[in-house]
């Protein structure tokens, strides 16, 4: 079944889109009550918070001193070839 996101600031709006629901036979589902609860979607990418007991520390040794920049890095290494 095909998922549709309404933003809204309005109790009212919400309050709206019930009543058009009973008649148009569509659902509305909180999204704490929704399968992805912890997660958000942005512009269709789900984003999974990340695990915070993960040790990183031994990346330091990798990236430190390198003189990387993300700018030059997204520029040279996610070139989409056509």
């Amino acid at each position: 079944m095909p998922e549709l996101i309404i933003k809204y600031k309005s109790k009212k709006t919400l309050e709206a889109l019930k009543d058009l629901a009973k008649y148009f036979n569509f659902s509305i589902i909180s999204p704490s009550g929704s399968r992805n609860s912890g997660r958000k979607i942005i512009n269709g990418v789900t984003i999974i918070p990340g695990n915070s007991s993960i040790d990183v520390s031994e990346l330091s040794e990798i990236f430190t001193g390198k003189g990387l920049n993300a700018k030059q890095l997204r520029n040279q290494a996610w070139q989409r070839s056509m």
